[in-house]
């Protein structure tokens, strides 16, 4: 894999940027990724592809799905892939905050306690049905995402960038679950909503758990190490170096804020929803090799960045609107602007 140097500021046009190089090793980057997980992640292409922009934007995402869909098996691939470490926490009704982030533990030999990392410490983290564990539980986790650290007893222990947290919602079952609050729902970059594979896809997964070695060994095998953390945060770097048009700014400006006077819903996006459309869209362009943001890229990823930071009023729900449906026809009422 390519090394990928530190993209320098430049204010000229688009056109005129000398990193174009750059842009083309994170697209080259990005299609061996995709290709890479490809040979176990059956289908689901474009979810992967925005778990991806997610990484590079620095952000994390909140999975709703049914059991079953790969989830764990994706953190696997995207570990090893990525060369970077990565662990599960399967949330419960009994978990408590210290179940997360580590702990002192008393040592014998030495007298006096020892911090002893939880399993936040990674790099790559499933937060499996994190709407099960108390509020109290949940919260720590959300304000390590938004902190990037511990703090237990009074010291500060830093999380190794990069650091992605995947969170899963089960939307079929609501006994024994913790809703997270809209304020909380806000600290994650995407809200995708995962369906099942088709018909095509669903053999392939079943051919897939017919060969002989289990499907973590395959993993293994079939999955290189294509890039590392220190490669990982580069890639960042560069995409931050992407060119954003002040027409594009003012485009997602008029988007973010039609939310806010939209009849069907009660509760607009807040300018943070704005920042997380920026981010994305300009690692969404490194993504094809460009160093400027179109339209394209924030249209695609509008759903996702804000259709968690909104809600219906009762209304709306009653008569059968939907989040997505509304979020549609703001994307239509807003002009596009030309380039």
């Amino acid at each position: 894999m390519e090394d990928f140097k530190e993209p320098e500021s430049h204010p000229d046009p688009p056109t005129q940027r000398p990193e174009q190089v750059r842009f083309d090793q994170v697209r080259r980057a990005v299609d061996l990724l995709l290709s890479e997980a490809a040979n176990i992640f059956v289908g689901q292409n474009a979810f992967l592809r925005l778990v991806l922009v997610s990484l590079f934007a620095g952000g994390h995402v909140l999975i709703e799905s049914v059991p079953g869909l790969g989830k764990t098996l994706l953190v696997r691939i995207l570990g090893v892939a990525l060369g970077c470490r990565f662990n599960r926490i399967q949330f419960t009704a009994d978990m408590m905050p210290s179940d997360v982030t580590g702990q002192p533990v008393f040592n014998p030999q030495t007298n006096d306690f020892r911090f002893r990392p939880g399993p936040v410490f990674t790099h790559i983290l499933l937060a499996d049905e994190i709407n099960r564990a108390p509020a109290k539980t949940h919260a720590a986790l959300l304000e390590i995402m938004q902190e990037g650290r511990v703090s237990v007893d009074g010291t500060t222990h830093q999380i190794e960038p990069p650091f992605l947290v995947l969170a899963t919602q089960n939307p079929l079952e609501s006994e024994g679950t913790y809703s997270l609050p809209e304020a909380q729902l806000d600290r994650f970059l995407f809200k995708l909503v995962v369906d099942y594979p088709t018909h095509a896809e669903e053999n392939d997964i079943l051919r897939l758990h017919c060969r002989p070695q289990h499907v973590e060994q395959q993993v293994v095998n079939a999955i290189r190490p294509l890039l590392n953390p220190e490669k990982v945060l580069a890639v960042q770097n560069i995409c931050r170096g992407v060119h954003v048009d002040d027409r594009i700014i003012n485009y997602v400006s008029e988007i973010v804020r039609s939310t806010r006077d939209w009849p069907a819903l009660a509760a607009g996006a807040s300018p943070r929803a704005g920042i997380a459309l920026v981010a994305a869209a300009r690692v969404l362009a490194a993504f094809d090799g460009r160093g400027y943001v179109v339209p394209d890229d924030v249209q695609e990823l509008v759903l996702p960045a804000i259709r968690h930071r909104v809600v219906l009023t009762p209304e709306a729900e009653v008569a059968g609107e939907t989040v997505d449906g509304c979020l549609a026809a703001i994307l239509e009422s807003v002009e596009v602007p030309r380039l």
